[in-house]
């Protein structure tokens, strides 16, 4: 199948019209009408993951983080955005990236089923279907109330990490739990409206946390890429069920940063 016919297929469920306005998704480089038998999927277009598609034979590189977000005046070796897009270019692989609009139609369904929520809402509406509203995040029920020490474990487990930031009194009973991954510094309004008495999210500043906190809304700072890798093996599971003769390989989950 082609990169375009992938394209194509992805954009059915996850359009880029989802996407939000400073966002910059699809395809970022190579050609659209790469024949695509191997596809390697990752968080973002670091330089070790450029070379293990390179070494994995992938003809098509997805990340859920665009490696262009601005427009380029120039594409050279001369910069490490150029260098890596002439990497991928010089190797033949299209590389496509689908991110805010994947975390609104994909990421904040997804992350409240891993945390267990029930009766969801969305947490920031972005987008109406005709059959609903679709946004950043989603806000619902614990499993059953606990103290927010005891929600930092559960949210440990769920999403398998070994540590969290934590701003709140670790005392306090909590049962209506908001989650938006990734970066959540916007997500704190919406989950103070939507009466979250804590918010799991990642990127957060010491003053933003404080301020959260004196609003009543704990903050679980679980990590940017803590709250995100979990794209990797959903897109998985979507691309094997719609292209069972490729290949799909994923990136290994590896935090960028060591808490010591």
């Amino acid at each position: 199948m082609q990169c375009k016919d992938i394209m194509a297929m992805i954009e059915g469920t996850y359009p880029k019209s989802a996407a939000l306005g400073f966002d910059n998704v699809g395809l970022q480089a190579g050609r659209s009408e790469k024949e695509v038998r191997r596809i390697y999927l990752a968080l973002d277009t670091t330089d070790a993951v450029i070379e293990e598609a390179i070494a994995q034979e992938a003809d098509m590189l997805i990340t859920h983080h665009p490696l262009i977000f601005s427009p380029l005046k120039h594409i050279t070796d001369e910069d490490f955005i150029g260098r890596r897009l002439l990497k991928l270019i010089r190797s033949d692989i299209s590389y496509y990236a689908m991110h805010t609009n994947y975390d609104v139609l994909g990421m904040a369904e997804l992350s409240g089923q891993i945390l267990g929520l029930t009766d969801t809402e969305v947490l920031d509406v972005t987008m109406n279907t005709q059959t609903k509203e679709e946004g950043i995040g989603r806000v619902g029920s614990l499993p059953k109330e606990m103290t927010l020490e005891e929600c930092c474990v559960y949210v440990k487990h769920k999403l398998k990490l070994g540590s969290v930031k934590v701003f709140g009194d670790m005392k306090q009973p909590v049962k209506r739990l908001a989650v938006s991954p990734g970066s959540g510094k916007s997500a704190i309004a919406p989950a103070v409206s939507k009466g979250a008495d804590v918010l799991v999210t990642g990127d957060i500043g010491h003053h933003e946390g404080l301020d959260a906190a004196a609003q009543g809304v704990s903050v679980i700072d679980a990590g940017h890429y803590g709250t995100e890798y979990i794209f990797m093996e959903d897109m998985k599971r979507f691309l094997e069920e719609r292209l069972p003769a490729a290949k799909i390989i994923t990136a290994p989950v590896v935090h960028p940063f060591q808490v010591l």
